[in-house]
């Protein structure tokens, strides 16, 4: 993994900026998620999340200070995004999820960055970088990545259950290795609930989802436990069952109709 390249990300006269501010406020700010994982593993970064144990209010007197523009549609949930050199930064407070019911949860802020990190759904997005270049890894993330697994953080059933929509991640996650190695015991637990997940799950929130899976560096392993074979795995007939029986035309035409084109 190349860890000069979380340097150059550091280097960024964004990131740096955005650090200064939160340290001269005395508090502390840390990447996190996406943009560290695709850094480790050499791809460009897309999207920059962060953390921090100031709260939501503390945040918003610290970017109004510096004339930062921001939204705050996601302040219930302890989100900020600001804009810094046409760049959008996600801000959240260090938080537990507590009551989550789906897409749905309750928030308490905390200043236990590990408590922040085992909320988060795979061990590969709970990778934190701060000011002082140093990696956070409180759940073996960096190993995992070279590895190439995905793994759940805490019990698989009680993580899908939080959030139906992991599933469908877990898929897309393989895609970013060319031999991911899955647990099939893992597979399993996560393929029992699909069904389930259909009664939570909007299909467009589905569509979605599986419309990211095409833009992972290896879209073939999102669907395909077997490219020789060409053996797909059991969500994508499932989805593709249920897009029909309930007309649902747009998820068929843009997404799973484009499946069976990939392999050939």
């Amino acid at each position: 993994m190349n860890t000069d390249k979380i340097t150059n990300l550091l280097d960024q006269e964004t990131i740096k900026y955005l650090f200064s501010i939160f340290h001269n406020y005395k508090s502390e700010i840390r990447l996190v998620g996406g943009s560290i994982r695709d850094t480790l593993i050499d791809r460009d970064v897309k999207d920059i999340d962060s953390a921090t144990p100031l709260e939501p209010d503390e945040v918003l007197d610290l970017l109004k200070k510096h004339n930062i523009e921001y939204d705050d549609y996601a302040l219930r949930y302890g989100s900020i995004i600001a804009y810094l050199n046409n760049k959008k930064i996600q801000i959240t407070t260090l938080r537990e999820d507590i009551n989550q019911l789906g897409r749905h949860t309750s928030v308490l802020y905390t200043k236990d960055w590990k408590k922040d990190a085992a909320r988060r759904d795979f061990t590969i997005n709970a990778l934190y970088v701060g000011s002082n270049n140093k990696i956070y890894d409180y759940y073996n993330g960096q190993d995992h990545l070279t590895e190439n697994k995905i793994k759940f953080i805490g019990e698989i059933e009680d993580r899908i259950k939080e959030d139906y929509l992991r599933i469908y991640r877990y898929f897309r996650f393989l895609g970013l290795f060319d031999l991911p190695k899955i647990t099939l015991s893992d597979q399993k637990i996560v393929e029992k609930y699909i069904h389930e997940s259909l009664l939570v799950l909007t299909n467009d929130v589905i569509r979605r989802e599986i419309l990211k899976m095409f833009n992972m560096p290896y879209t073939l392993n999102c669907f395909y436990k077997s490219h020789q074979n060409q053996e797909k795995f059991k969500w994508v007939e499932i989805i593709k069952e249920h897009f029909v029986r309930t007309n649902y035309e747009i998820g068929l035409k843009k997404c799973l109709n484009k499946i069976d084109n990939i392999i050939n």
